[in-house]
């Protein structure tokens, strides 16, 4: 049986943002970020709440806004929004604690602009078909005349893509602008392993490698993910996840 109940944390904008904490008297706490438009009830964070609880660690997982059961509307919501909500919670639920990150596509993208707010508490970072700037990279670049006109003059544009469909707005380009990940090192220290699947259709191996160039100091690795798709959700990923995960700490 599951004990531990979700809760909701109010932003400082008055988002109400579904979180889940488990906390344990290690001195280690890991966090995880889900998704563009995902939510914490997947395969993956519950994989890495099973593995915090039998390692007896604390484990935080939460939604954007917009996002699962979180307050707000999707098309309202923006990186620096999500990356805001995500510190604010962060830092009124761990104060002292060693900090664990681990990143799924956009995620990884919040939990890399969080690394300044965190410098003194993050040990580590795992990031799981890590997509920073994948508004810009493999959207807006990709996107023909007809679809960029439609997004800056009806402000929205609806994707559809895999059977899904994607919102996106003006505002959500024009913010991802903002948060630029790849145009500067960082001298940080710590351990980086990142996982991609050779299948990943969605965002390209080479975001992983790239992501690590930024880190000339730090001990680095890529783990390529054998027919890995872009969720890396198969059992087998899961556990790879999970082994890594035990490694770093």
């Amino acid at each position: 049986m599951n004990y531990y109940r979700s809760k909701y944390f109010t932003t400082l904008s008055k988002k109400k943002i579904k979180y889940l904490f488990i906390k344990r008297k290690s001195p280690i706490t890991i966090v995880f970020f889900h998704g563009f438009m995902s939510n914490m009830i997947g395969a993956k964070p519950k994989a890495i709440q099973k593995f915090c609880k039998k390692q007896k660690i604390s484990f935080l997982k939460f939604e954007y806004s917009g996002h699962g059961k979180s307050s707000g509307k999707f098309i309202e919501g923006n990186i620096s929004n999500w990356t805001n909500e995500a510190k604010e919670l962060i830092k009124k639920k761990i104060k002292k604690n060693s900090l664990i990150f681990i990143g799924s596509s956009m995620g990884s993208w919040i939990a890399l602009n969080l690394f300044k707010s965190f410098k003194k508490q993050i040990k580590g970072f795992v990031g799981i078909a890590s997509a920073p700037e994948f508004l810009e990279e493999l959207m807006w670049k990709k996107f023909n005349l007809k679809v960029k006109n439609i997004i800056m003059t009806q402000k929205i544009y609806y994707l559809k893509y895999s059977g899904y469909i994607y919102p996106l707005t003006k505002q959500l380009i024009l913010n991802g602008r903002k948060n630029k990940f790849f145009n500067k090192k960082n001298p940080i220290k710590l351990p980086i392993t990142l996982l991609h699947g050779t299948n990943d259709k969605i965002v390209p191996m080479n975001f992983s490698k790239r992501i690590l160039k930024q880190f000339p100091k730090s001990n680095k690795k890529l783990i390529k993910i054998k027919n890995g798709d872009h969720s890396l959700s198969r059992k087998n990923d899961l556990k790879k996840i999970c082994k890594e995960l035990e490694y770093m700490i």
